[in-house]
């Protein structure tokens, strides 16, 4: 990641910014990260999941992968006041509320679900299971996927009054969600979905 040459940029002002790329930062304490690409492995879970959604239970524009920006709250400094999930699925409101901008405001109802696939190394790890779990349980996010590749695990975190209960599956075992009950799908066919 490379820090961008415009610190102390506000909030509102980071969400005009336009440096003439198709770059996606996270505004942290006022400095602009450059987010790297997706990994193939990645992209290619997050978007064959996303079209299991498309498909058995929701619209075109509600299944969005690696473009919807969701602001967090910031819990501590170091953390960014914006994340881009692998897999969001949005609510029906959101298609007007984000016609100029495809990002989920603080004042906006929280999309149904965030999806985030684990990449590999231990700061990647402590990011997506403490950082961005406690940051979407802040926003009130309902339902909140941690695929993990590397264990083979979907962990599935649901808000029971406002804290996040988690249950964790695996192999052949079919992913329970409380936010889509009738989804149907297995650990393994999320994580190898070209089988």
């Amino acid at each position: 990641m490379t820090i961008s040459t415009r610190p102390n940029l506000t909030f509102e002002a980071y969400l005009t910014y336009d440096d003439g790329t198709d770059n996606r930062y996270q505004w942290v304490d006022g400095a602009l990260i450059e987010m790297p690409p997706e990994s193939a492995e990645n992209d290619e879970i997050a978007r064959a999941l996303g079209y299991q959604y498309l498909v058995k239970l929701a619209g075109f524009f509600q299944v969005r992968t690696h473009n919807c920006e969701i602001e967090v709250p910031v819990l501590r400094p170091g953390l960014p006041r914006n994340r881009y999930p692998d897999l969001v699925i949005l609510r029906l409101e959101h298609r007007q509320l984000t016609r100029q901008r495809l990002t989920i405001r603080l004042e906006m109802p929280e999309p149904i679900l965030v999806v985030e696939v684990v990449s590999p190394g231990q700061a990647n790890i402590e990011r997506d299971y403490q950082d961005k779990r406690a940051q979407y349980q802040a926003r009130g996010i309902p339902e909140y996927w941690l695929i993990h590749p590397e264990q083979q695990i979907v962990m599935v975190l649901t808000l029971v009054d406002d804290v996040y209960q988690e249950k964790s599956f695996q192999g052949k075992e079919q992913i329970i969600s409380r936010a889509f009950p009738t989804l149907n799908l297995t650990v393994e066919q999320v994580l190898n979905p070209q089988e």
